[in-house]
């Protein structure tokens, strides 16, 4: 296994909060009358149908996806399980990281795709959340023909066919998965972290840090409060915004972060902070001793990276291979020895096993770690405590932001 670069990963890209998220989401959220939504019922069951009826495979798939999220070779432009895909298919894959955050790209192709004109890409990878349920609601997703998906029926974890966001993988199938719960630096807490509520404790006052966005931050608060995001309303994410905003005014939180709260927290600037699993894996591979990464007693949340098929896709059926393809155990093992975050496909871990068993070194150490960690595999345990973001329709949406975004833009 080549080496790959510790500590700057997808996760590092995510969308920044603030006014020009706002201007963002505010743009968004007036184009509700701008796209078809999505049928249900029997009256999906027949555009399936209709839509798929007569496509056929093509020579190409344009992909949009993140940066540094997939497997590399020896040239960073190099990945070796697309070029795999396309000895084995015949199907060109051009590969575009594009995707820097959820919003962004929604801005760039929403206006595009609701014209009914060609954005450039096939698929993309989004993030379940806010700017998922909008391609969702305004109809810019291809509902996908799971004849296709015979890998994805056969490997794909439970957890991933009973999203709460996308009930029966009609729009997507999971890329990859990370949980966010809490990291704290053990040389600088006195007692070990186990819930949620341990980020109020007057003990860490000035030492804690949160996640400045209109996911992360809310519905791990609600996790904490209420158990399922889905059962809650304006009700309980005032009483969370409440909550949020008491640790605010007590001083505890240093700062809400977006990226860069890894070397605060390793350098003992932070002592506790909500974290995503995958930068604590990294993180401690390269050599972050101090670091502990703990899913509250309370629960987490479970995010996902989804494939999704882009309407006015020129290659549909090749597209829906590609996604198959990555469902396969060898090729799953592939990316998750690269990428570090959680493989919805659970028997990669044999084949990871497998190539540890014939590694020597660094790289041997490095898969034993991805094998036994539960930040790559959580155990079943772990899932049942693990929630999804709450799926918001665009009313949702404007009453969700006027709740929780003065909690940290204030």
């Amino acid at each position: 296994m080549p080496s790959r670069p510790i500590g700057v990963d997808r996760r590092e890209f995510l969308r920044l909060a603030g006014a020009g998220a706002g201007a963002l989401m505010l743009a968004a959220c007036g184009v509700g009358g701008q796209g078809k939504k999505q049928a249900t019922g029997s009256a999906l069951q027949k555009e399936i149908e209709t839509y798929w009826s007569g496509k056929t495979k093509t020579g190409q798939v344009k992909w949009a996806q993140w940066p540094l999220y997939i497997d590399v070779g020896k040239n960073k432009s190099d990945h070796p399980s697309i070029d795999q895909f396309t000895a084995k298919t015949g199907i060109k894959v051009d590969y575009y990281e594009v995707i820097q955050e959820d919003d962004a790209f929604f801005a760039k192709v929403q206006p595009t795709l609701s014209a009914g004109q060609y954005s450039g890409y096939d698929v993309a990878t989004i993030t379940n959340g806010v700017y998922f349920d909008k391609f969702r609601e305004l109809g810019l997703l291809i509902p996908l023909d799971h004849s296709y998906l015979t890998n994805f029926a056969k490997y794909a974890a439970p957890a991933y066919k009973h999203s709460s966001y996308d009930p029966g993988n009609v729009y997507s199938v999971p890329w990859q998965s990370g949980m966010t719960g809490i990291a704290y630096n053990t040389t600088k807490v006195s007692q070990p972290i186990t819930s949620f509520f341990d980020l109020w404790n007057p003990e860490l006052k000035g030492k804690v840090g949160m996640f400045g966005d209109n996911e992360d931050l809310p519905n791990a608060a609600l996790v904490a409060m209420f158990g399922d995001p889905q059962q809650t309303g304006p009700d309980q994410w005032k009483q969370a915004a409440a909550k949020l905003t008491a640790q605010r005014k007590a001083g505890i939180v240093r700062q809400y972060y977006q990226q860069g709260y890894i070397n605060d927290l390793s350098s003992g600037d932070i002592w506790a902070c909500q974290a995503w699993s995958g930068d604590i894996f990294q993180a401690l591979e390269s050599g972050a001793k101090n670091l502990k990464f703990v899913i509250p007693k309370e629960g987490a949340v479970l995010w996902t990276d989804n494939l999704v098929l882009l309407k006015e896709n020129k290659n549909p059926v090749s597209s829906m291979m590609l996604m198959d393809w990555y469902y396969q155990p060898k090729i799953a093992a592939e990316v998750a020895e690269y990428v570090n975050y959680i493989t919805p496909v659970p028997a990669a871990v044999d084949v990871i096993k497998s190539d540890a068993a014939a590694a020597t070194g660094s790289d041997k150490a490095t898969l034993e770690a991805i094998v036994n960690s539960p930040l790559v595999f959580p155990t079943t345990e772990d899932y049942s405590n693990l929630y999804r973001y709450r799926t918001l329709s665009n009313a949702e949406l404007e009453v969700w932001d006027n709740i929780f975004e003065p909690v940290y833009q204030s």
